[in-house]
């Protein structure tokens, strides 16, 4: 696995090759602007070009951008979808700009929706935005814990939607191994992560996996909350994180971690925690 974090662009896109050098990062992810809010400006061009002619200097790959938090597809709301919508679109865009390959979108919450509208709305978005921004970015669909009305906690919603999207080739699913844990996959033991492999191919197809989020969690097993924490200091532990980088089926993925963060030194621990556990010959 190449390891690496969501990154800050705090202080602008200039910042996050120095951010990423610090942690070790062989990978990273990153918001494009304020992942909090629906306002945000264009992108500085001359910024960019000094982003991605850093990133060319390195071995640094690939580059995940990462939607903001408050689009929801699944919404029966018009003026929150009509938001969503146009934050995948301009997103979209902007991982085009940055040189990145792929979004991760969280699924969404069907609030009063039955499950089956809710799906047939996020494909519908989907399917508008691609058809709306021509370019070869592959959006990643982002499992979920379960909580509240969360659409995406089982492989096989993840499915409906990817099949229900024209073009499905550009879809491809971001496994978070702390939403999985609490969605009731127990990718704790060897037999549990064998399990959800089956099942994730079975629903989906292995091919489909294009990321893994490496986060432990204080969420109990189908516990549905989202809590992540630090690499084998959650119920997934250590044992359950050297299963999974020395899967055979998944050492060739990059490995995102998202833990949490008071100062570079929690980043630089994780780090190294999660590189210890990596076999020589798995």
């Amino acid at each position: 696995m190449r390891f690496g974090f969501h990154i800050s662009i705090a202080g602008g896109f200039s910042k996050v090759m120095e951010r990423a050098r610090r942690r070790g990062c062989e990978t990273i992810q990153l918001f494009s602007r304020n992942p909090r809010g629906w306002a945000y400006t264009p992108l500085d061009q001359q910024e960019v070009d000094r982003f991605r002619k850093e990133l060319s200097r390195t071995s640094i790959s690939p580059l995940f951008v990462h939607l903001p938090y408050l689009p929801n597809l699944a919404s029966e709301d018009p003026d929150l979808y009509g938001k969503s919508l146009d934050a995948l679109q301009a997103d979209l865009r902007r991982a085009s700009s940055l040189g990145a390959p792929y979004l991760i979108i969280h699924v969404g919450h069907r609030v009063r929706l039955p499950e089956d509208e809710a799906i047939r709305r996020i494909a519908e978005g989907i399917n508008e935005a691609f058809q709306k921004v021509r370019n070869s970015v592959m959006l990643l669909l982002e499992n979920t814990a379960g909580q509240g009305t969360e659409v995406g906690h089982r492989f096989s919603q993840l499915r409906r939607i990817i099949r229900a999207v024209d073009e499905e080739k550009k879809m491809g699913v971001c496994l978070d191994t702390a939403h999985a844990f609490a969605a009731g996959y127990d990718i704790a033991t060897s037999e549990g992560l064998e399990r959800t492999l089956v099942e994730f191919q079975e629903e989906i197809g292995l091919e489909k996996l294009h990321l893994v989020h490496l986060n432990d969690t204080r969420s109990p097993l189908g516990g549905h909350v989202d809590r992540h924490w630090h690499i084998g200091e959650g119920n997934i532990g250590l044992d359950g994180f050297r299963n999974m980088v020395n899967h055979p089926l998944l050492t060739h993925l990059p490995g995102i971690m998202e833990t949490p963060r008071k100062d570079d030194a929690e980043d630089q621990r994780n780090m190294e925690v999660i590189r210890g556990l990596v076999e020589a010959n798995p």
